[in-house]
């Protein structure tokens, strides 16, 4: 699945490749993985975690938002 992590400055992280994305939501975490339900979601201060051919990949954010649908995950956040 295709995942771009931006911030207003700069994109931190994209991949076409990625299995799976960790997020903190406001209500909890949550992961999302291939073919995932189309979502949107508010995100809080965490760790966002992406899992791509087998290794993980962290960052540290302040709050975001999430967007999800036909295998395009794009996550705006403040670092």
């Amino acid at each position: 699945m295709r995942i771009d992590i931006i911030t207003p400055e700069k994109t931190l992280f994209s991949s076409e490749n990625a299995q799976s994305v960790i997020c903190p939501g406001i209500e909890g975490s949550f992961q999302l993985l291939e073919n995932h339900a189309p979502i949107i979601s508010a995100l809080k201060k965490g760790e966002l975690t992406v899992v791509e051919n087998g290794s993980n990949k962290t960052f540290t954010i302040a709050s975001g938002l999430l967007e999800c649908s036909k295998n395009t995950v794009n996550i705006l956040v403040e670092e």
